[in-house]
């Protein structure tokens, strides 16, 4: 089975940095029915950022407007998800590196049970080319 690659949106918030902060945000989504993706989180000293991928983005953005949370879009990325083999996520880069498109960022994952997933970014500008590229779904 081929590998699924699908346009996404990426949005992060900053909280304080202290305990209970990702999940007071994170349940908040939750209890809207939001499903995300992806979810990281770092400290910046005082502060925090949590960066998610929704499922839906016009669900989260209304899920978030009505809760009064302050997200930002950040990017738009792909998401690639498909069987874990050596040299998945090579697979990718290479086609993106052969018309010279520079990948700006990735995060990757073994998902278990042979499966792996990964989301990377392009600058804005390669976005649409990036998408013919690795043969993106809209959604």
């Amino acid at each position: 089975m081929p590998d699924t690659v699908r346009k996404v949106n990426y949005y992060s918030i900053w909280v304080p940095n202290k305990p209970a902060q990702a999940f007071n945000v994170l349940s908040t989504l939750v209890s809207a029915g939001v499903n995300l993706l992806a979810c990281s989180g770092k400290p910046r000293g005082r502060r925090a950022e949590i960066d998610v991928v929704p499922d839906d983005a016009r669900k989260f953005s209304n899920a978030v407007k009505k809760a009064r949370l302050r997200f930002k879009r950040e990017k738009i990325g792909f998401l690639i998800q498909g069987e874990d083999r050596p040299g998945a996520l090579a697979e990718h880069l290479g086609k993106l590196g052969a018309v010279g498109i520079n990948v700006t960022g990735i995060d990757a994952v073994s998902a278990g049970e042979g499966r792996f997933g990964a989301i990377l970014w392009v600058n804005r500008d390669d976005v649409p080319r990036a998408g013919r590229v690795l043969a993106a779904k809209a959604r």
